[in-house]
């Protein structure tokens, strides 16, 4: 959620935000509306109330006068006066009562307009829609596999001849977009999560196994219930939804808190199932286990104050790309544009793993910088002199199984149908250096 003061402050900064985003800049004259009326209504129920507090007195005070009347023609007067001031009170009351009614809606109204406004952008990232990213760059060098003398092959015929994955099964027991990691297939994923938690638990992240359902409250507080609630899974029957990423549990981990300044920032890499209903993907990417309904994935997550925002998000990505480094993957670093960010991000850099049978590079990993936009929704605090402040929220994924797999079997690929094990993984494999096709 935005700070309020921009919205009153500053709100030809919302607008051009919003304008980034390819959003309707018009929501935040709504949203200025609602403040006003929110706060016109908060101010009529506060005149009724002093006034209110006002006869109360006045009744106190006509009462002891009727004690102390010097005769029966002055306490009948007081009496009388009282009467009218009771009268007054009761009329009063009444109007109290409906002015804190138009309050509690005026605050409803805000809060919904509230809800509909993005994160401001980043005035560092680029804008423009998904095309219009920037490289900030480019590691290692894809290899020629013309000069090896083959032509690569894509993940799943790789997979289905080391009997590593299995997508016809899947299909068959869940549907389309789901699939078996059977045999090496599983031994990688095993391997990966592991990798990626043991370097995340020597940068002095915490490990976390955190729940894959969550309350609304949640993920409506992540940001996941505007522009993105056309790809969650909800249970109606229990009112839950299904996680897309443990950013949304590990967001709310802290959820109505007010954090010790002096134990920021706080990281955390926490591992859960993903579900993605994938709306609005049909016929992109449906071969194989690039893009799917369900997967693993190791999830990076930091609260830290607001002024260490920025070098926090370039730790995030550091850790994304010594991970890729160990896989052994060529890969570029993007800079999101304004356009193709979520509505909780600010700034988001994307790790694209280089996909020899595509010829093209694919997102793998992203880390955003979330400001305090998911920390105000959360009410998610710190100390900060004499007041409690928001503080800011930033993810990242270390590991997002499927896509990584993908990535490995394409590059590691040898002509014989073997794949070659990066160093780095082989300890969590058993020393394993490759997986060859069985007999």
């Amino acid at each position: 959620m935005i700070d309020i003061r921009v919205l009153r402050d500053q709100p030809d900064l919302l607008r051009a935000s919003q304008e980034a985003r390819g959003e309707d800049p018009a929501a935040v004259d709504r949203a200025r509306a609602a403040d006003t009326a929110r706060r016109a209504a908060a101010n009529a129920f506060e005149q009724a109330r002093a006034e209110q507090n006002r006869l109360s007195r006045e009744i106190g005070s006509l009462q002891r006068a009727v004690k102390q009347a010097a005769d029966e023609a002055a306490a009948e007067q007081a009496r009388f006066a009282a009467q009218t001031s009771r009268d007054l009170a009761a009329t009063l009351a009444d109007q109290v009562k409906e002015a804190e009614v138009r309050v509690r809606e005026a605050e409803v109204a805000l809060d919904q307009a509230l809800l509909v406004l993005s994160n401001v952008v980043d005035p560092a990232a680029p804008v423009g829609g998904e095309e219009d990213f920037r490289v900030i760059s480019t590691v290692g060098r894809p290899r020629d596999f013309a000069a090896e003398g083959f032509d690569p092959r894509d993940h799943l015929t790789i997979g289905e001849h080391l009997r590593a994955i299995d997508v016809p099964r899947g299909a068959k027991v869940s549907g389309s977009r789901f699939y078996y990691l059977t045999g090496p297939g599983a031994l990688l994923e095993l391997a990966l999560v592991n990798l990626a938690i043991s370097m995340a638990v020597e940068d002095g992240l915490t490990p976390v196994i955190p729940p894959a359902l969550v309350r609304p409250a949640a993920m409506e507080g992540t940001g996941f219930l505007g522009q993105a609630a056309e790809n969650v899974y909800r249970l109606e029957a229990d009112d839950l939804y299904l996680v897309g990423t443990a950013e949304v549990p590990l967001a709310a981990f802290h959820m109505d808190e007010i954090l010790d300044p002096q134990t920021l920032p706080l990281r955390y890499a926490g591992y859960s199932p993903c579900f993605r209903r994938e709306a609005g993907s049909h016929g992109q990417d449906t071969r194989g286990i690039f893009r799917v309904h369900w997967f693993d994935k190791v999830e990076m997550f930091s609260f830290c104050p607001p002024d260490q925002a920025d070098d926090e998000h370039r730790r995030l990505l550091e850790r994304q790309q010594r991970f890729l480094d160990a896989l052994e993957l060529p890969y570029r670093v993007i800079d999101v544009a304004t356009g193709d960010l979520g509505a909780s991000a600010a700034r988001k850099f994307d790790c694209e793993a280089w996909i020899p049978s595509q010829g093209r590079y694919r997102e793998v990993t992203s880390t955003s910088n979330c400001t305090e936009f998911q920390a105000r929704r959360l009410r998610i605090r710190t100390r900060v002199g004499k007041s409690n402040e928001p503080v800011a929220t930033l993810n990242g994924t270390l590991c997002a199984v499927t896509r990584t797999i993908v990535a490995l079997l394409e590059n590691h690929q040898r002509s014989d149908g073997s794949v070659a094990i990066p160093a780095a993984l082989r300890p969590f494999l058993g020393g394993v250096s490759q997986f060859i096709p069985p007999a």
